[in-house]
């Protein structure tokens, strides 16, 4: 049996994130394929932190810049390592390098942090995005850094594989392109689904401690809602999402239809008897789970170009838009507009299960890793600045980590 180990930069949230449950779609398909795995992070659990040793697999703390995790993973001897975002592959990549130099190292980049950080600085500041200006950023090249590290980098984004591929240089042979791994929708799932006269109001949901989530309630309450209630005197927004900071509960306001929840137990149910999506998200990157979820309960959205940003090479299903007024007015037609609404339900139906079907997607990347694993020597050959940036004269994360373990172990 072959043995995995995940470097998590947290210990996943599928119940709260996207990104946690991105994490549990991959372990669960490597279970299926029958891998031993053991999941680990630096960092402490909370109340909402999956189970994993429920799904079968080991969880052990490791310790940041600390000789004991060289002597745990040269125990461990994984056959594939994967690291949750580039940070974690800074911090151990070099480690796993030098005690297991045959493991297969995969980069989980859920989105590009550099990118979406970016567009944060750009929006805040009035500033029109540019690709020449964010090279420039020191994240972006720490994130490029870890990719060119790595022996493949998964992509959620068909847009951001594009980007790193036309923008940046790097060759297709260290991407793969590998969104959200969801179920089909069955016909016998969409005949439970509340019909369009049974749903009422909008909803928006997402984790408060993402920045273009938090931007994007306070967005609805001052520019959009305001519109749409004008219209629909009698309409309601329910915000649903953990960790929300008190700049939003502060905004909850039932007597003008604007309800802020906070996490939720069961978000399916709710989407479900919703009739539109609302995800005005003004920077961010990757693709949006909150726009999934919306499809795979059949419920259309109105979002941005960034919400819908390599999400699908279909039309959308809701609609598209920038500016608030505009937003606005296309959320009311589709509230109202049921043949349109049904069309936009179809579409999400087809979205999901022509490009985030579990089963080829999964496939394909164990294709891609057994490729990888046969031929590891030829392909870190051809990859001449993953070898550069791990020469010695250019590893300062590795030696400052040796040099903090050394000034922790004199303590």
């Amino acid at each position: 049996m072959k043995k995995l180990l995940v470097i998590g930069q947290v210990w996943p949230e599928p119940r709260t994130t996207a990104a946690g449950n991105r994490m549990v779609q991959l372990l669960e398909v490597f279970f299926a394929n029958n891998y031993d795995i053991t999941f680990t992070s630096t960092t402490s659990k909370t109340e909402h932190s999956h189970n994993l040793k429920a799904l079968g697999a080991r969880e052990e703390q490791i310790q940041l810049n600390d000789r004991s995790f060289d002597d745990f993973v040269a125990r461990l001897n994984p056959d594939v390592v994967l690291f949750d975002r580039f940070m974690a592959e800074e911090q151990f990549g070099w480690r796993v390098g030098e005690h297991c130099p045959e493991a297969v190292r995969i980069l989980n980049t859920e989105d590009l942090h550099s990118l979406r950080e970016y567009r944060e600085v750009c929006s805040k500041q009035g500033l029109n995005f540019s690709v020449p200006n964010w090279l420039q950023h020191d994240k972006t090249k720490r994130e490029i850094a870890s990719i060119y590290r790595s022996d493949v980098s998964l992509l959620i984004s068909s847009f951001e594989k594009r980007l790193l591929e036309s923008e940046v240089g790097i060759n297709n042979t260290l991407l793969l392109y590998l969104p959200f791994m969801l179920p089909k929708i069955e016909e016998s799932t969409k005949v439970h689904w509340p019909s369009f006269e049974d749903r009422t109001g909008f909803i928006s949901f997402g984790n408060g401690r993402h920045a273009p989530n938090v931007d994007s309630f306070q967005q609805l309450k001052q520019s959009i809602w305001p519109l749409i209630r004008k219209k629909l005197p009698e309409a309601k927004l329910h915000i649903f999402g953990a960790y929300l900071p008190q700049q939003i509960k502060e905004i909850h306001r039932p007597k003008e239809g604007f309800f802020v929840h906070g996490w939720v137990n069961d978000l399916d149910e709710q989407v479900q008897h919703a009739r539109v999506v609302l995800a005005p998200l003004r920077f961010g990157a990757g693709i949006k789970g909150k726009l999934t979820t919306g499809m795979q309960n059949g419920t259309p959205s109105v979002t941005t170009s960034v919400g819908a940003e390599g999400m699908t090479q279909q039309h959308w299903p809701g609609a598209i838009a920038d500016d608030p007024t505009e937003i606005a007015r296309l959320a009311i037609e589709l509230y109202q507009n049921q043949r349109k609404w049904k069309e936009s339900q179809d579409r999400g139906v087809s979205i999901i299960n022509r490009e985030y079907e579990k089963e080829s997607l999964s496939q394909s990347f164990f294709q891609c890793l057994e490729s990888l694993s046969l031929g590891l020597e030829e392909h870190r050959a051809r990859n001449f600045f993953g070898s550069l940036l791990q020469h010695q004269s250019l590893n300062a994360t590795k030696y400052m980590g040796k040099w903090i373990e050394e000034k922790h172990r004199k303590k």
